[in-house]
């Protein structure tokens, strides 16, 4: 037994957590259900249990107390007394340590022991047994920390949806292997804000970087036994405190740090983080936090036995934001992290899980109804991945105004029309449009674009696999999906034949183009633009090897750094044209009286018809028919873009798509939709001559009814004259 000489005074109820005064720290723990609450502390290196210290007061189901004298850097965790009956849902146990889920610095790691554990693990009885052994030797700490950290100037970039361009990548993944990052750096947020770094993301012209999750998060039991960790991180403990293993010194400063070179480098920092299920698993899972300080109020419970949890997630329980202060815990963490941390914004791994009541999903939920009212909130990036595995999951498309999404019907379509499925010019045309059949009630910025992420194949990847290879998961490769829409283009993984090797770069170059000429938000999963493989893995969740980190020494193909240069200038493409990047869709009809544009085309006046704002092209030069996109052996198409929105004027572009593998003659349209055009992109050509403002130099001023050489699966962006300068 552990006797304290300290004792707590009454202190506050608010804010929860362990808030540090100046003359000593105030503790407040949540818990509606439970009996009793001690504050437990720790020596230096949280072996060694100091003090247990009644906390001795309750207010509306927060138990709170003040300990004087307590500095910045103390480790401390929670035992919660009360009722051990899981069929009503209370799972309470005083011998397990628990870590405060307000923590804002964790330090230590979980180590796997039958004490971890609530009940007796072989049990006959399972997890209806209970297990009196003390487990603090094996469970992080929470540690005291001051939130004061000299910001001086800094202020959040603040880009508009419109110009964004994300880059999703994960914190030790891009530095591991950087030879220009300090060893020591290597994996941390130190490391990830090297010069180094964010020069290459400048260089790209990235303006939001998209981190996999920084929560302090676990690795699950199965992956230990082998050896293995979760490298992904979606298997949060604490939804305040940064990882450990991403920092060189405990506490939220060096990530602080970090955001602040960010910012200084015109960059936004978007975090992924997880409010749909936390680490503690299913009914057999550990006791580690929320399930010993309220089991019954922290999660969604089965309402016929509530031993057993809704598994909305697929990871064995989905958290309660249907709870008032179980939603207040979701909010307070979201709000510190814009408030103390300055992160610019969210992508909400598994959405649907947050807006699920007894009823169902519900696009008005209260959770996402608060962020929304929400005055610190409503002023940052929202992005949901907009589907879970719960009855009637996909829902993209349904989230509130406010909300972008990941959108997988463009990731699927854009791959399966550069592929060569038949019949999906259609679809590929809706996708590159700004998908209105899925967001019509909102803009094109709310579609997320994407063509390869974390979860599935890299774009090197996509064009060299026809098949995952997963092995090294140690899974008999019955892992992730076997619905990639791939195509190796000839041969199964690395090879030296010359021809697959040209055609696997014209594919990524095809599939980058369409991701940036495209309406909606663009995100690019990090390292694409320098060639990353992972080896054919297309589910690398435990790969915290070479497998998942980028190869920064040593490109996979030589061709990596045309390709990069490649991305950078598509970019720069995309930012300079605004019809690029609308607010809003488009009308397929004349552009409202008054935005006409002013050059020398021909007018109506002249014997032309008004000019569509967007005009989808036959090979053969004219307007495609309902017989056309219903050819489902044709997939080559064009389309015509009449400027920008009213208001943000611009060139008039021409974009042609071929996925069949033989070349044809693309008659450019008339002159009622532009006289001239220069050739600003050409995919059929090595990635220098696809970038060159001179290419082609022997037809360098193109008129209507050229008959363009479209190459077999190639994408070409025809510029009109007047955006030479531009371009």
């Amino acid at each position: 037994m552990v006797y304290s000489q300290r004792i707590a005074t009454p202190g506050k109820p608010y804010p929860l957590g362990a808030t540090w005064t100046g003359r000593g720290v105030n503790f407040a723990l949540f818990s509606e259900h439970a009996e009793k609450v001690d504050l437990c502390l720790f020596d230096a290196n949280g072996r060694k249990e100091t003090d247990r210290i009644p906390l001795p007061i309750v207010s509306d189901h927060v138990w709170h107390g003040f300990v004087p004298d307590l500095q910045p850097g103390h480790l401390y965790g929670y035992r919660v007394y009360g009722p051990y009956d899981p069929p009503a849902g209370h799972r309470f146990n005083h011998n397990k340590l628990l870590v405060d889920p307000y923590a804002k610095a964790v330090v230590g790691q979980v180590i796997w022991h039958p004490a971890c554990y609530g009940y007796r693990i072989g049990h006959p009885k399972g997890d209806l047994s209970f297990d009196r052994r003390d487990s603090a030797r094996y469970i992080p700490k929470g540690m005291v920390v001051k939130t004061e950290y000299p910001w001086g100037t800094d202020r959040r970039p603040d880009r508009s949806l419109e110009h964004t361009i994300l880059y999703e990548c994960h914190v030790k993944g891009m530095t591991a292997l950087h030879p220009q990052v300090p060893l020591e750096l290597r994996g941390t947020f130190a490391g990830l804000s090297s010069p180094a770094v964010i020069d290459h993301l400048r260089r790209l012209g990235i303006t939001s970087v998209e981190l996999l999750p920084v929560f302090s998060f676990l690795d699950e039991t199965h992956l230990a036994e082998k050896g293995m960790t979760n490298y992904w991180g979606y298997n949060p403990l604490s939804f305040f405190a940064p990882e450990p293993r991403y920092l060189t010194q405990p506490g939220p400063d060096e990530f602080k740090a970090m955001v602040a070179r960010f910012h200084e480098a015109g960059l936004e920092v978007i975090l992924d983080v997880v409010f749909n299920h936390t680490c503690e698993g299913n009914h057999f899972g550990p006791t580690i936090s929320l399930r010993g300080i309220d089991n019954k109020s922290y999660y969604h419970l089965l309402n016929e036995d509530q031993r057993y949890y809704h598994n909305y997630s697929g990871c064995g329980n989905a958290l309660n934001l249907w709870h008032p202060r179980v939603m207040q815990m979701a909010m307070d963490a979201l709000r510190y992290w814009v408030q103390e941390m300055h992160v610019d914004g969210f992508r909400f791994d598994l959405a649907p899980v947050m807006a699920r009541s007894p009823r169902g999903f519900e696009p008005n939920a209260i959770f996402l109804a608060a962020i929304r009212q929400d005055p610190v909130l409503n002023t940052v990036k929202l992005i949901a991945e907009p589907w879970d595995i719960g009855p009637s999951g996909y829902r993209t498309g349904e989230f509130p105004t406010g909300w972008s999404e990941w959108n997988d019907a463009f990731r699927n379509g854009v791959r399966s029309f550069w592929r060569g499925d038949p019949g999906m010019n259609g679809a590929m045309a809706t996708r590159v449009s700004g998908s209105s059949d899925i967001f019509w009630r909102r803009s094109p910025l709310a579609s997320v674009n994407f063509i390869a992420a974390h979860d599935g194949f890299t774009l090197h990847d996509l064009v060299s696999y026809n098949h995952k290879h997963n092995d090294a998961n140690l899974e008999n490769n019955q892992d992730g999906t076997d619905h990639n829409l791939s195509w190796n283009c000839g041969a199964e993984g690395p090879t030296t034949d010359t021809a697959v090797r040209t055609l696997r770069r014209r594919q990524k170059r095809n599939l980058m183009a369409t991701l940036l000429l495209s309406q909606g938000v663009p995100m690019i999963l990090g390292g694409d633009e320098l060639g990353r493989t992972q080896d054919g893995n297309n589910n690398a969740y435990c790969q915290d090897t070479p497998i998942s980190w980028l190869n920064w020494d040593a490109p996979g193909d030589p061709e990596d750094a045309a390709f990069l240069d490649y991305t950078a200038r598509l970019i720069r493409l995309r930012q300079m044209h605004p019809a690029l990047h609308r607010r809003r869709f488009f009308r397929g009809g004349p552009k409202p009286r008054g935005s006409m544009p002013t050059g020398d085309l021909p007018r109506a006046s002249e014997g032309f018809a008004p000019v569509k704002d967007i005009t989808w092209l036959h090979p053969r030069g004219s307007e495609m028919t309902d017989g056309d996109w219903n050819d489902a052996n044709l997939r080559c198409f064009g389309y015509h873009m009449d400027g920008a929105e009213p208001g943000r004027e611009d060139d008039r572009m021409i974009i042609l798509m071929n996925a069949q593998p033989d070349a044809m003659a693309f008659i450019l349209p008339g002159q009622a939709y532009g006289r001239e055009w220069r050739v600003a992109l050409d995919t059929a050509h090595d990635a220098q001559a696809a970038v060159d403002a001179s290419y082609p130099r022997p037809n360098q001023w193109l008129s209507s009814g050229h008959a363009y050489p479209l190459q077999g699966r190639s994408l070409v962006l025809l510029v009109e004259r007047s955006g030479l300068a531009r371009s």
